[in-house]
């Protein structure tokens, strides 16, 4: 074989992979979903305010104390990354619901929407909701989705526990933890450890 064979070769390898490449990652992207931006951007299923009034509902859920809340944790931009691209079609629809059937129970129970409602008439409207959560996961059947509310629970936490504010905040947190101990004395009232 001469040079001029072994290099036009190489060249078709590298750049058979770098296209191949190309091809497999464009062909990951969900193809049927409207793009927010119209410019080819991720995907959007949620509306400019909506990151505010997940903010809201997950602070209402963790609210800020002596630690920061979900909030400032921007749990709700969490929220909408989560569901956009890790819930399938059949979740998505139900979180989207959920959030218009939370926004009706609070008119109805307060009058008011969720976000003019003050944070005991939004505390209360969160416990109430809960409530009708833990009933429907008791009695639902396997096929069943899961209640909304408790999604927007599980995204809270997780969105919460592993942000900065969450993990190093309220949590204990040791940046480059030592050996391990499995026994470790406990302190009633000791924060849990996040490392």
């Amino acid at each position: 074989m001469n040079r001029r064979d072994a290099l036009s070769r190489v060249a078709l390898i590298l750049g058979g992979t770098v296209i191949g490449a190309n091809a497999f990652l464009e062909g990951c992207k969900p193809a049927d979903k409207k793009t927010g931006d119209g410019q080819g951007g991720s995907p959007s299923l949620f509306a400019d305010t909506d990151a505010a009034y997940l903010d809201e509902i997950a602070e209402t859920i963790i609210p800020a104390t002596d630690t920061p809340g979900a909030k400032a944790a921007k749990v709700g931009a969490f929220m909408i990354v989560m569901v956009t691209d890790c819930y399938p079609e059949a979740e998505q629809k139900v979180f989207l619901e959920g959030m218009k059937q939370l926004e009706e129970a609070s008119r109805k129970k307060s009058g008011k929407s969720f976000m003019e409602s003050d944070a005991d008439q939004r505390k209360a409207l969160l416990i109430d909701i809960d409530k009708e959560a833990k009933d429907y996961m008791a009695s639902k059947k396997k096929e069943d989705p899961k209640h909304y509310f408790r999604m927007m629970k599980e995204l809270t936490l997780l969105g919460y526990f592993t942000s900065e504010p969450g993990a190093t905040q309220a949590l204990r947190y040791v940046q480059v933890p030592g050996k391990y101990e499995g026994c470790v004395p406990y302190k009633k009232g000791d924060r849990a450890w996040a490392s």
